[in-house]
C-alpha cells in the first residue's frame, strides 16, 4: 500500500496504491509533495487486478445521482458526481495511465477549469506553443524537434482557460519525453494544428473553424449536454483569447522560422 500526494495543474491530489508497482509511476514526470496537512481537490484509491490488457479505447458510461462509472476493458473508474473521491481499477501501468487521464480531464471540465489537448507543446521564451493533432499527426515528431526548448508536452497539453488568460501546465501525461522540472505555468501564445508537409506553411484560422477543427482534439468522455456545454464554452473562450493556425511542417526544425 502507498500513500501519494501530487499536484497536477493546480490541483492537490491524494492516491492510495495498493500496488507498489503501479505506485511507481508516480515517480517519473508526477510532482509528488510530501504534506500531508493539504486540502486535497480529488483523492483516488487505485487497485490492481481489473479486466484484460488493452484492447481499444471503448468507454462506457454510466451515470445516476450518486456516481460516474467510466468502463473500458482495461480500466473502471467510479467516481462521485461532484469529482471529490474516486476509485480506479486497472490491469497494468498503460491503463492506469489511460484512466487518470480520463479523470482528470474529466475532473477540469466539471470545474470549468481547462481542457486536456491531444498535443504536444514547446517553450519559446517566456511563452508557450501548442501543436495539436490526432494519433500520426506528428506531435512526437514535432516535439523532438524542438529541442532544446523545454517541452511541457509530448502528447497531452494541460491548458488553464481563464477569463482573461489561457496558460500551460506541465503535463505528467507523457508519450516517450520525460518531463524538465517546471512548476510554473506559462501564457498559451499559439494553438497550432499540425499537418506534415513537403514545404513548411502557417495559415491563420477564423475562431468558427478553430473551434470545429479543436473539438475532437479534446480528451474528453462527455456523459450529459451540461459537460458537452462546458466543453464548448471553454473552446469558445480559448480561441477568443489565442490566434490557432494550420501549421504544415517539414520534418526538420525549420518550421520555427514561422513561429519564433
Amino acid at each position: 500500500m502507498k500513500e501519494i500526494i501530487t499536484k497536477i495543474g493546480d490541483h492537490f491530489i491524494h492516491i492510495i496504491c495498493d500496488s507498489n508497482k503501479l505506485a511507481e509511476m508516480f515517480n517519473v514526470n508526477f510532482l509528488t509533495i510530501n504534506n500531508y496537512n493539504l486540502k486535497f481537490d480529488l483523492s483516488i484509491t487505485i487497485k490492481e487486478g481489473y479486466g484484460v490488457p488493452f484492447l481499444d479505447y471503448k468507454v462506457d458510461i454510466t451515470k445516476n445521482n450518486d456516481q460516474i462509472v467510466f468502463r473500458r476493458a482495461d480500466y473502471l473508474i467510479e467516481v462521485d458526481c461532484e469529482y471529490k473521491v474516486a476509485t480506479i481499477l486497472v490491469n497494468n501501468g498503460l491503463a492506469l495511465k489511460h484512466a487518470l487521464m480520463n479523470i482528470y480531464s474529466s475532473f477540469i471540465v466539471y470545474r470549468n477549469w481547462g481542457l486536456l489537448i491531444h498535443s504536444s507543446s514547446a517553450m519559446e521564451k517566456d511563452n508557450v506553443h501548442v501543436f495539436a493533432g490526432q494519433s500520426g499527426a506528428g506531435k512526437s515528431t514535432v516535439a523532438k524537434l524542438s529541442y532544446p526548448r523545454v517541452l511541457l508536452s509530448d502528447e497531452a497539453t494541460l491548458v488553464k482557460i481563464s477569463p482573461n488568460n489561457v496558460t500551460v501546465f506541465n503535463s505528467p501525461f507523457r508519450s516517450e519525453i520525460e518531463a524538465d522540472k517546471l512548476e510554473r505555468e506559462i501564457t498559451l501564445d499559439s494553438l497550432n494544428l499540425l499537418y506534415q508537409s513537403h514545404l513548411n506553411k502557417r495559415n491563420s484560422l477564423t475562431k468558427s473553424e478553430a473551434i470545429l477543427r479543436l473539438m475532437n482534439k479534446v480528451f474528453a468522455w462527455q456523459h450529459s449536454q451540461e459537460e458537452t456545454k462546458n466543453i464548448m464554452k471553454l473552446l469558445t473562450n480559448l480561441v477568443n483569447m489565442v490566434p490557432v493556425y494550420e501549421l504544415h511542417f517539414q520534418k526538420n526544425n525549420t518550421f520555427w522560422e514561422l513561429i519564433s
